[in-house]
């Protein structure tokens, strides 16, 4: 096939130019020799472009031998090819959880019918074990959602591994969000040694147990799941802690009072944590931090509500960060907040 064949040092300089005008035949690979690199060129090449280039670098085009080039897709659509029509690729979701071994994946209702086909290109482009797709939101108090199996192994029960910590879970009997890695460690990175934390809403411990696996803490993770305790029992097990998490099943109104003041309280709950909030509050030391999460529009009607809540004791906002999109123009936001 044509290409053209350079002296090494003008060859990056020359590819640069053939990729930017597409004259670059990505199909077949580079290569080179002691002196010289050697570049395929598409089928269909400009001639007066190539002209153009020719005379600035003082080369030829002529017939070389290339090895095709292996084919490496970067996005699981691209495993769609010929299965599914370029209108329906479009509308299929190109963001999915990864979860441990397993991908959840959101497939829009007017594609349900191509569920399977989806589910083992996500499969094959992941390399995990199981594809699940979900059937319904999460609900009710114990945050839980419907999923189905679409490709793989049929198995929901799984490790996942962030910053060095193991959490095991079933993403369908408990919350989990692999979405929350990058706030975790943040808080882990506020919390200071010797801390009494209450979790209100802990779940697997996710929170808890990466404050512990690093600072000396006391962390209590509440939970009204009885699935979410189970887990946060064994992920306890599963990991060296430096701090210490105490498991507590029920509803947070009901706990607690029998657990100390706390110097933190986290409340990941953003749909309805601001029920909680006059408890919480009224459970933190002086000086203490409350790590409050809320969906909202505008992070100023998030602060004041916790201010009001707070009124008269005195507030210090040390931080408050979208953590992520909920919907449009509605954010999932995190704030930090000292109360005196």
């Amino acid at each position: 096939m044509k290409g053209i064949k350079i002296i090494k040092k003008d060859a990056n300089k020359l590819r640069t130019k053939l990729i930017k005008e597409k004259q670059l035949c990505t199909e077949y690979k580079v290569h080179s020799d002691e002196e010289f690199v050697y570049m395929p060129l598409i089928e269909d090449y400009d001639k007066k472009y190539m002209e153009t280039l020719l005379n600035e670098f003082n080369v030829n085009i002529e017939d070389y031998t290339f090895t095709p080039a292996q084919y490496r897709p970067t996005n699981f659509l691209d495993f769609l090819d010929d299965k599914i029509s370029k209108k329906d690729m479009e509308e299929i979701r190109k963001s999915f959880d990864v979860i441990g071994d397993i991908v959840i994946l959101e497939i829009p209702p007017e594609l349900e019918s191509k569920k399977k086909i989806i589910g083992e290109a996500a499969l094959k482009f992941t390399k995990r074990r199981s594809v699940y797709y979900k059937k319904s939101k999460i609900q009710g108090v114990t945050r839980t959602r419907k999923l189905e199996f679409l490709a793989g192994v049929d198995d929901l029960e799984t490790i996942h591994k962030e910053f060095g910590i193991r959490f095991k879970l079933n993403p369908s009997t408990v919350y989990f969000s692999p979405r929350l890695a990058t706030e975790r460690s943040r808080i882990v990175d506020e919390v200071k040694e010797d801390e009494v934390i209450i979790d209100f809403f802990a779940g697997i411990g996710s929170f808890p147990i990466s404050i512990a696996h690093v600072k000396k803490a006391k962390i209590y993770g509440v939970d009204i799941n009885p699935e979410a305790i189970k887990y946060m029992y064994e992920n306890i097990k599963l990991n060296k802690l430096v701090g210490e998490v105490t498991p507590l099943e029920g509803d947070i109104n009901n706990i607690i009072d029998d657990l100390p003041l706390a110097d933190r309280i986290i409340m990941n709950l953003p749909g309805t944590a601001k029920d909680f909030l006059e408890v919480a509050v009224n459970h933190l030391k002086s000086g203490g931090v409350l790590n409050y999460y809320e969906f909202s529009s505008d992070y100023k009607n998030v602060i004041e509500r916790v201010k009001k809540i707070a009124n008269p004791r005195k507030t210090e906002v040390l931080d408050i960060r979208k953590v992520k999109s909920q919907s449009p123009g509605v954010w999932h936001f995190g704030l930090s907040i000292k109360i005196e």
